[in-house]
């Protein structure tokens, strides 16, 4: 496999080989922690355990023309996104990062600025969240770029958290403020110059290209064992509720005037004519976290987010014994709109 030196704007340049990349990489994501006894360049990686820890492994895609689109989003935008989805996935679990993989199907006329620019950014996420990368492949492909993110973290095996853990009765809270990426992507795809945008506006683009996810929130309600049941909204509140009580064996209502919808998103919802309440709920890849809490533990969570970084945390509805979805607007119940789908 070959890349071109230049951006795909350019003259092509010198092709450089799958090694040089491969070392190219190495360089960039310097020496592995000591729990890495393996890390770039062999077979395979390995990692030393964590005693007493159960080993949670997530992995996503992103693709060009699917989840991005390279006439809109940088290449380093596309790496940092590459990884948070994964680490928001750690999250939801309530699992500590510590280690990540990337892997990447390069097209032709992809230049190695380019690739440096989305590696480096992957490798500057996996730093901060301490997930260093270990590992992944390389491939040439005649299609899109395909960029592969697996994370690998560890938790307790009484601290995790799943979708499944929920019941009727349960209080429903959202991290952060929704429909922000879903409203970025919206300005994208109208070619709006984000240049031009208010600065609430802009945040949504910000949003939608480089997700936050949300690991300090996921691990102290974790260690609290604060909350029943978990997920992460990579496909929009709606999505997530309707998954969670299906996995739960209930029913959910989310409360129209309880959102917490992201300012960007709503004014412009409301220039473009749309369901401010609608978009918030079905929009997806916010990436934050929403929680099923006991009632009992009500305290106990709200201790526990005092721990995330002032980040908003916000009741948002209930799990019931009634079967179905349903969104609570004005007292009335009316069928909770569908999240994203890929198929």
């Amino acid at each position: 496999m070959q890349v071109q030196t230049t951006s795909p704007h350019g003259k092509a340049g010198i092709l450089i080989g799958e090694h040089a990349l491969i070392e190219r990489i190495r360089t960039r994501a310097g020496d592995p922690p000591a729990w890495i006894t393996i890390g770039i360049g062999d077979d395979a990686a390995v990692v030393e355990p964590v005693r007493g820890e159960l080993t949670t492994i997530t992995t996503d895609s992103l693709v060009d023309g699917v989840h991005f689109k390279r006439a809109w989003s940088s290449p380093a935008s596309v790496g940092h996104k590459a990884l948070a989805v994964s680490l928001s996935d750690l999250a939801a679990i309530g699992a500590t990062p510590r280690a990540s993989l990337l892997s990447l199907a390069l097209p032709p006329d992809f230049g190695l600025q380019e690739f440096d620019d989305l590696v480096d950014a992957f490798i500057a996420l996996a730093r901060r969240a301490g997930a260093p990368l270990v590992g992944g492949n390389l491939t040439r492909t005649p299609g899109p770029l395909v960029v592969d993110s697996t994370a690998i973290g560890s938790v307790r095996p009484r601290r995790v958290m799943r979708r499944s853990g929920g019941r009727a009765g349960d209080e429903i809270y959202v991290t952060g403020a929704l429909g922000a990426a879903a409203a970025g992507l919206a300005m994208l795809t109208a070619s709006v110059d984000r240049s031009s945008l208010p600065a609430d506006e802009r945040a949504c683009v910000e949003r939608y290209e480089r997700p936050d996810a949300r690991l300090r929130c996921g691990l102290a309600v974790g260690r609290a064992r604060a909350a029943a049941a978990c997920m992460d909204l990579s496909d929009g509140l709606a999505d997530a509720a309707r998954q969670m009580a299906a996995a739960s064996h209930t029913g959910v209502v989310i409360i129209a005037e309880s959102l917490p919808v992201h300012a960007g998103a709503a004014s412009w919802a409301a220039r473009a004519g749309a369901d401010v309440v609608a978009s918030a709920v079905a929009g997806g890849e916010d990436y934050e976290l929403l929680f099923a809490v006991r009632p009992r533990e009500r305290r106990a969570f709200k201790s526990a987010a005092r721990h995330c970084n002032d980040l908003p945390i916000t009741l948002v509805g209930r799990l019931t014994d009634e079967p179905g979805a349903w969104l609570e607007r004005a007292g009335l119940l009316e069928a909770l709109p569908a999240g994203f789908s890929h198929f």
